[in-house]
């Protein structure tokens, strides 16, 4: 990255109420953009509609307010920007780097599809067929790319085989709802964000990040994945394990926690503190080397 100034972001998804797990990335987020002097966004990725739950996104902007967090310029909706993203397919499309595909889930597991990393490996089966857009999926081919590699600020050295442990992946679905590896690479291109942090459990998705860039001669953004925060069965923090909001009544002692779980120096004292002093402290003593590589603490 060259030494423009740093643009972060924090990227929630409107599925249900902001949980414990999507706070320490917020708070990661923010004080790895903060304690550089740059900006950080918030963008709501909304772009699933289905799947966005009423009430949900007043709910997540108004616990980021009482945390002490502040964001720069406007909130950025995904649901606003469907003709940039059908625009960006076409041009894919244009230069035959991507093509329609009428396989469904049910059909790849009839065909025995292998199951990779990110999901079941798709056996290019509609690659040659030259099928309309309408009523399919977009896949993109992914021939001959090979291994993509990035250097995670946390993580290190991290590679992963596209063609071989995922295959063409889709960029917009049959519904015509536009895949989530599209649409944030488009919008993170657009906001100017060159630093992304974000939970550890997309280490290897970044790599198909990566290749879509590449594609559209976009520039990479630094990434660094921050510990998963789980539960008591080891699965990790989210609205489909059964999350619930954070507690606002304890803001203080949880923004602790979360820094904590980030490797970050903590002072008990602290605790009797605002939700804001505490922010601007870390702020202050913000070191990314601290945070651990295995995954996260029980919670």
């Amino acid at each position: 990255m060259s030494d423009e100034p740093v643009t972060g972001r924090f990227a929630p998804t409107p599925s249900g109420p902001l949980h414990f797990g999507s706070l320490v990335t917020a708070v990661a987020s923010y004080c790895h953009a903060k304690a550089q002097h740059g900006r950080w966004l918030v963008r709501i990725e909304d772009v699933d509609t289905p799947r966005v739950v009423n009430g949900s996104i007043d709910h997540i902007l108004q616990v980021l307010e009482a945390f002490g967090f502040e964001w720069d310029g406007q909130i950025e909706y995904q649901r606003d920007h469907f003709d940039r993203y059908r625009q960006v397919l076409q041009s894919l499309f244009d230069q035959h780097l991507c093509y329609a595909c009428e396989c469904s889930r049910k059909t790849l597991r009839d065909a025995n599809a292998q199951s990779g990393p990110l999901g079941l490996v798709y056996p290019e089966f509609c690659r040659l067929k030259s099928l309309g857009q309408k009523g399919h999926s977009v896949r993109i081919n992914t021939e001959g790319c090979g291994i993509v590699h990035y250097i995670d600020q946390v993580h290190g050295k991290v590679g992963f085989n596209i063609e071989k442990q995922l295959g063409d992946f889709v960029l917009r679905r049959a519904d015509g709802i536009y895949a989530y590896h599209l649409a944030v690479v488009i919008d993170d291109e657009q906001q100017g964000v060159n630093q992304i942090v974000r939970g550890a459990d997309l280490l290897e998705a970044t790599c198909l990040h990566l290749f879509l860039q590449k594609a559209l001669g976009y520039k990479t953004p630094q990434y660094l994945h921050i510990p998963l925060v789980r539960n008591k069965k080891g699965h990790k923090l989210s609205k489909q394990t059964g999350a619930t909001a954070v507690n606002l009544n304890d803001k203080s002692s949880l923004l602790i926690e979360a820094l904590a779980i980030l490797g970050q120096p903590v002072d008990r004292e602290m605790e009797q503190a605002s939700a804001k002093e505490i922010l601007i402290s870390a702020i202050a003593n913000w070191n990314h080397h601290n945070i651990a590589v295995p995954s996260g603490d029980i919670y």
